[in-house]
């Protein structure tokens, strides 16, 4: 029993390797958020194109919402995480602190939830992505998967959703709208934004202007 154990284990880390590898070079098939939002909403709306298909407003519009430091730090913004801690301990509203590296682990490999099981591996994902693959990708792999709306994963398919055209050809402002509702998506809607959203995008389009693609 322990021999197949210690088999079955060594099996799934394989396993993991691999798949961590050949996502250096592929989107995903399937995520298991997706998955969730397919059961839930009854679609899976997505299309994925490439990073440079992406065009820049939209990669500096989430850089700036979700992650100003992406391209300096190694997966982990440790200040974001203490600032986060702090609000949280307050008793108000959950903030997270999470990089654009942490969520792209954390949608692509894992599930949604804040279990210390899930927390845990995310890191480990985190840190080893950081070591196989580069920031272009990341970022594009991002891009392409987490949720951007009810049934609607990514930056394609809600540059057709919100606003009936490719992703490339957003203006500042649209790709600022599709950003601030990356928090939460389920909830969040730029076609019919609340005052706490507006002043979030109006934020973002400020915040656009210091960031620059490596």
């Amino acid at each position: 029993m322990w021999k197949f154990i210690k088999r079955l284990f060594y099996f799934l880390i394989l396993i993991n390797v691999l798949f961590i590898v050949w996502g250096r070079f592929f989107n995903p098939p399937i995520t298991i958020t997706q998955i969730g939002g397919l059961l839930t909403y009854g679609k899976l709306n997505r299309d994925y194109i490439s990073y440079n298909d992406m065009g820049v407003n939209v990669k500096k519009a989430v850089i700036a919402s979700e992650d100003q430091k992406f391209f300096d730090h190694n997966g982990f913004d440790f200040q974001a995480i203490e600032k986060a801690m702090a609000h949280n301990e307050k008793g108000k509203k959950i903030r997270g602190g999470s990089t654009i590296s942490q969520q792209t682990a954390k949608n692509i490999f894992l599930w949604q939830g804040r279990s210390w099981i899930r927390k845990g591996l995310e890191v480990v994902y985190t840190f080893i992505i950081e070591k196989v693959w580069s920031k272009d990708i990341i970022l594009e792999r991002y891009l392409n998967s987490i949720e951007m709306g009810q049934g609607v994963f990514g930056i394609e398919a809600a540059s057709q959703y919100y606003f009936g055209k490719s992703a490339k050809n957003l203006t500042k402002s649209e790709a600022a709208w599709i950003a601030v509702v990356l928090p939460n998506p389920q909830k969040y809607d730029p076609k019919n934004p609340s005052a706490y959203l507006s002043n979030k995008h109006n934020w973002v389009m400020r915040q656009m202007n210091n960031i620059e693609l490596k």
